[in-house]
């Protein structure tokens, strides 16, 4: 049985960038390009390649479930739809587009451009144990989301995340880019829906709370000091817009880190400096999130209707290896929830969240707050095969493969199915006899 610091420690080399500092500023500057192409890439408007679907399956066109009976309405109030499995659907009838007819996917998510030839893994829809989990409806979502702003608050899983958000839509209205500011990364993207008024965003931050990363000869070292108890100023000013915030992170944390609170030093992560506590991962990603939870509980300004929702860890496979060492994940297909490791730093990420998501939220109840989870870990863990692996079009780290992120389309735009049901049930329930008696 692993200790809670073994479990972490296991981790520390798939991201950490910088381990490898001393060898000189060389490596330091290729790790940082990678780190900087590997968790973040723009979208890029250009030629999405070859529609890899187009002799393969018949054309998709949006859908409108069929499980509209009340049987299937009750079921889903009270089904778990994060515990399930994932089984085989008909060639073609669980994706919603293809590399082609979206055209906002970025290069390096767009596996089939980047020569990726397997589809199998595109025929597998998840299924929860109690339920059925209804096909994405867009024009039901646009419906909902009318008039509203929605924002993906976290690092380039997020991004990963609205990308594919982006393409289930893409299929009913195209959006218009719009860049109100711009960073000099390209962080903060922003796409409008003018017929349905609705604006979804990314707010890119790596760890939720303030970071500064430390410098050496002017570049960055992927050493960070973390301030605990302050939250990134470049989400929260953002926050009163919002109705939705979809907050997620993890991938950053795994590198070494001073730790801050109240402006004074109060241990560090992955460091041997003598006086100065040592404390494992699961410290600092618990106080991201419950800073965080504690900062949308006290903002006065927000709107009342907002709803905050926590999208758990997504983990990554590498296999026999890691990204610097020669790790790939090549698989074609899920592996069932018997051979997943339930113990390993993945699921213990997930839990620390669902821990400080339960606090937060029974926290904001008594404010009047709302909060719901789409806890995808589960399922993800069975998905292997979802990755770019090799095919991310990377022309500078040739060798290295994506088994961080998911491909477009992919096992990924299931979070949006889950989005959307989870969505709705939480309209439904604010609209109860009960809670408006309440009001």
């Amino acid at each position: 049985m692993k200790t809670t610091r073994t479990v972490f420690q296991d981790k520390l080399h798939i991201h950490n960038c910088s381990k490898n500092i001393g060898k000189g500023v060389p490596f330091v500057m290729m790790a940082s390009i990678f780190c900087l192409f590997f968790l973040y890439v723009p979208n890029p408007l250009t030629n999405q390649g070859p529609d890899i679907f187009q002799n393969l399956f018949p054309k998709q066109h949006a859908t409108t479930s069929k499980l509209s009976s009340s049987t299937t309405h009750k079921e889903q109030k009270t089904c778990d739809l994060f515990k399930g499995q994932w089984v085989q659907a008909l060639q073609g009838s669980s994706y919603y587009y293809s590399n082609s007819s979206c055209r906002t996917i970025p290069d390096s998510k767009n596996c089939f451009k980047q020569g990726r030839k397997d589809t199998d893994f595109l025929n597998w829809k998840w299924k929860p144990h109690q339920c059925e989990l209804p096909r994405f409806e867009a024009r039901s979502f646009l419906h909902m989301v009318r008039g509203k702003k929605m924002a993906f608050i976290g690092d380039s899983v997020a991004l990963n995340h609205m990308d594919s958000l982006l393409c289930l839509l893409s299929q009913v209205e195209t959006p218009k880019d719009i860049h109100v500011y711009k960073d000099s990364d390209d962080r903060f993207r922003e796409w409008y829906f003018p017929n349905h008024d609705f604006t979804v965003m990314l707010l890119w931050s790596r760890f939720l709370i303030v970071a500064e990363e430390r410098m050496v000869n002017g570049t960055g070292s992927s050493i960070f000091d973390m301030q605990l108890d302050k939250v990134d100023d470049a989400w929260a000013k953002k926050l009163p817009e919002l109705d939705y915030a979809i907050i997620s992170d993890g991938h950053w944390f795994f590198r070494v880190m001073y730790l801050h609170e109240a402006d004074k030093l109060v241990g560090c992560v992955f460091c041997s400096q003598p006086n100065v506590t040592y404390y494992n991962v699961d410290f600092p990603f618990r106080m991201a999130f419950r800073t965080a939870f504690r900062y949308i509980n006290s903002c006065k300004e927000c709107r009342r209707s907002s709803v905050t929702v926590l999208r758990t860890f997504a983990p990554a496979h590498f296999e026999n290896g890691v990204w610097n060492t020669g790790g790939y994940c090549n698989r074609t297909g899920p592996v069932s929830e018997g051979e997943v490791d339930f113990g390993r730093f993945d699921w213990e990420m997930r839990n620390i969240q669902m821990e400080e998501f339960e606090r937060g939220r029974d926290e904001g109840r008594k404010k009047g707050k709302r909060f719901e989870v789409v806890d995808v870990t589960r399922a993800m863990m069975m998905r292997p095969d979802g990755h770019p692996g090799e095919y991310w079009g990377n022309k500078w780290m040739r060798g290295y493969n994506d088994c961080t992120h998911w491909c477009l389309p992919g096992p990924v735009d299931m979070w949006t199915e889950l989005l959307l049901a989870v969505l709705k049930r939480e309209a439904e329930i604010m609209m109860s006899p009960e809670l408006e008696a309440q009001n």
